[in-house]
């Protein structure tokens, strides 16, 4: 199915510019929380297979795209940028689906602000989590070219393709891998009690090769929250980038039972 062409909005969120893909539509919302690295816009497909019965809203989150980098990158802050969109925009009861560091936010989301999260759909991420993002500091900050940025982020290039940027002083990444690192290190931890403080309906979604959910957490996350489902599909952790038509039809299921 072809993606629609989304409208670009923005909000101010405590002084920072908060912009946000809205890909539109007469159908229920849906927001979309992309991981580190990413931005909204990663949902492009997603959005194009779900088609018209869902609206897709996929902000760019905090450090990421064309959203402002904050000095705060704690789990309530990023709860509360996912909150303001949807407040932004007049909705409540959506259903909330997140990649990873979207993952978490995503059920933080609805176990901190119920009202606003009808259902979950959580890709690839756990309810403990312990991972580091340090490699990235070595990464290049600015490069004379596009292809001397990617040569210098060598093997991590070809997942950073979208976040590619040219600025007036030369190429670089759409986020600071200094942020990153501390994004990540304040993501790091046990939620489990958020993650079972919510009784929505909830789709848990494993890549089968993923490195960072394994198999026997993933079924004690499902065995442990009501009203909780698991897919395992064949991938690593980006199950909605490596196989999108099957990741697409995983998440549409999920969205028919509801």
């Amino acid at each position: 199915m072809t993606p629609p062409d989304p409208e670009r909005g923005a909000l101010q969120v405590a002084g920072r510019r908060l912009s946000f893909f809205d890909f539109g539509g007469p159908g229920r919302p849906l927001l979309a929380l992309h991981g580190h690295f990413g931005e909204g816009r990663t949902f492009t497909r997603l959005a194009g297979e779900l088609g018209d019965s869902w609206r897709v809203v996929a902000p760019d989150q905090r450090g990421h795209g064309r959203s402002d980098r904050s000095a705060d990158y704690s789990r309530s802050g990023y709860v509360e940028d996912a909150a303001a969109v949807l407040e932004h925009l007049g909705i409540r009861g959506a259903v909330v689906l997140g990649h990873s560091l979207g993952g978490v936010n995503a059920y933080q989301l609805a176990a901190r602000r119920p009202e606003l999260v009808d259902a979950l759909i959580v890709e690839d991420i756990g309810a403990e989590v312990d991972d580091d993002l340090s490699f990235a500091l070595s990464w290049p900050h600015r490069a004379p070219t596009r292809s001397g940025l990617l040569d210098g982020l060598g093997p991590s290039a070809g997942y950073l393709m979208d976040a590619v940027r040219e600025y007036p002083d030369g190429w670089g990444l759409a986020f600071d891998p200094q942020d990153m690192n501390v994004s990540q290190q304040l993501l790091n931890g046990d939620h489990w009690d958020d993650w079972l403080g919510a009784d929505c309906p909830a789709l848990l979604v494993r890549g089968i090769h993923s490195t960072v959910l394994h198999a026997e957490h993933a079924r004690r996350m499902t065995a442990r929250r009501a009203r909780t489902s698991l897919v395992e599909l064949p991938a690593g952790h980006t199950v909605h980038d490596t196989v999108p038509v099957e990741f697409a039809g995983a998440v549409r299921g999920f969205l028919h039972s509801l």
